[in-house]
């Protein structure tokens, strides 16, 4: 048990960390955490007529594998589900839709990756 919560303190790290990376750089944060059922969207945010929906790993060890690719095919079909979940409750007509990834090591620089999978 505690280790799923060290993971989840980590997890929640790396998201703050992204939010705040993304609102240095002119994007407002929608949503946290936005749950349908159980697939989950990390963070939800709006830069001018761009929504990004985006998936954040959070490692402590970068070297060995990128931790974008541990977001996997049915991680994707997870979050473009929820997505348009997001975008049936919302109008998002005007929008152009994004699915991000941020690698987000626990010591270092964000790499944060725009458009890194579609529908």
């Amino acid at each position: 048990m505690r280790k799923l919560t060290e993971k989840r303190r980590t997890g929640d790290r790396g998201e703050r960390r992204t939010a705040l990376y993304l609102i240095l750089r002119g994007y407002r944060i929608l949503e946290r955490n936005y749950t349908v059922g159980h697939k989950e969207i990390d963070l939800i945010a709006k830069k001018g007529r761009v929504l990004a929906f985006i998936e954040v790993k959070t490692r402590n060890d970068t070297v060995n594998s990128s931790p974008a690719s541990a977001v996997t095919v049915k991680k994707k079909r997870n979050i473009i589900a929820a997505a348009g979940s997001y975008r049936a409750s919302h109008d998002t007509s005007e929008m152009t839709i994004r699915y991000d990834v941020s690698e987000v090591p626990v010591r270092g620089k964000i790499n944060y990756i725009p458009n890194a999978f579609t529908e």
